[in-house]
């Protein structure tokens, strides 16, 4: 298991991925009601092709999740 920080851009026009430092995760979703959470979860869940959870950050822009990687 590992952990990383990302910084998450809501109300985007694309659902993508992109290789900075800290990773950017740009959703569709608003930051509203946790939409934009589960959005980000699932984009990282299929990016890295593992479990995905947010572990801080749930109200920031900025999060550390952690990956549970594939045995």
């Amino acid at each position: 298991m590992r952990t990383i920080e990302i910084k998450v851009i809501p109300n985007s026009n694309e659902e993508v991925v992109i290789e900075a430092e800290p990773l950017i995760v740009r959703v569709k979703e608003p930051p509203t009601k946790g939409k934009a959470n589960r959005a980000v979860v699932k984009v990282l869940s299929r990016y890295f092709n593992a479990r995905v959870r947010i572990v801080s950050g749930t109200k920031s822009r900025r999060k550390i999740v952690e990956i549970e990687e594939p045995e």
